[in-house]
């Protein structure tokens, strides 16, 4: 018989709390979110990964950062749509309910989720329908529900600009770390580069009255993907970018879902971190 994971998913209307206190504790996940690297001082460059837990009595979205995937190795590294275990504490610096502050050196991959069905099978309970109520209950309480997946009842265009670069704090942070050698680097360290162009998408939530939604793409892929076509010319790089981002994630046979987070000092702004794109399941013939 086949496994039902979506019977241990979320209660609706469930308000996702964390324990106080700084002990780790061990959990498993499924990492669905692998955000944009951001400058750091310390490390080069930090990532934020957002995940399922898997936990029966802890079920719910949760927030992993700092992740500094240049120290993770060997059993360590994982990938989007791994199922990990690893330890983690509450993050004290952090107010929202799903963020926690993993130790980097605890990380297993257990297994790789392949291809959309073993995928959707624990993301489809988590979906929800509605960005204006995510965004009206922060209002109401910046420690509100801050990760979600919405299915958009509209998208309406995928917006591309140029990067303006890091600001001016953002490369203190890189060149600190650059010019800084610890005690065992051998080698000279790499700073990180800005990517060559930014991303949003602008799209309608299926609430009563909905405005529009214009959310940038913090998505790690969006970032790699640049990486991967070099010097071309900028008009290359953006057609590559509308490729993957527009005509294959958001084509007419995909149900597109946006994976969500809003920001700690900005609540009430939130981006997009990573999108779900399985194929549309056709209605089967009445006979």
């Amino acid at each position: 018989m086949t496994q039902q994971p979506s019977l241990f998913g979320p209660t609706l209307g469930a308000i996702q709390t964390k324990p106080h206190g700084t002990h780790f504790e061990r959990m498993k996940v499924l990492i669905t979110v692998k955000a944009a690297p951001n400058p750091s001082d310390t490390y080069g460059e930090t990532v934020c990964v957002a995940a399922l837990r898997l936990d029966l009595d802890q079920a719910g979205w949760i927030r992993l950062y700092p992740i500094n995937f240049r120290e993770l190795d060997g059993d360590s590294q994982f990938r989007k749509y791994d199922v990990v275990t690893l330890e983690a504490k509450p993050s004290p610096s952090d107010p929202r309910a799903e963020s926690w502050r993993p130790r980097i050196d605890s990380f297993r991959v257990e297994k790789h989720l392949g291809g959309w069905p073993k995928r959707m099978a624990y993301i489809d309970d988590y979906i929800e329908l509605s960005m204006c109520d995510l965004i009206a209950a922060v209002r109401e309480r910046p420690s509100a529900q801050s990760l979600a997946a919405i299915r958009p009842r509209e998208i309406l265009t995928l917006d591309i600009e140029s990067h303006p670069g890091w600001t001016p704090a953002e490369q203190r942070k890189i060149d600190q770390y650059v010019q800084q050698l610890g005690l065992f680097d051998n080698t000279p360290r790499t700073a990180l580069q800005a990517p060559r162009f930014k991303a949003w998408y602008r799209y309608r939530c299926h609430a009563s009255g909905c405005n529009g939604h214009r959310q940038g793409i913090y998505d790690w892929e969006l970032v790699a993907l640049q990486r991967t076509v070099g010097a071309r010319d900028d008009e290359s790089v953006k057609q590559v970018i509308r490729e993957k981002f527009w005509d294959l994630m958001c084509a007419p046979d995909r149900d597109t879902i946006f994976y969500v987070g809003n920001q700690q000092a900005h609540p009430q702004s939130f981006i997009v971190l990573g999108v779900v794109y399985p194929q549309r399941i056709k209605p089967t013939p009445q006979t």
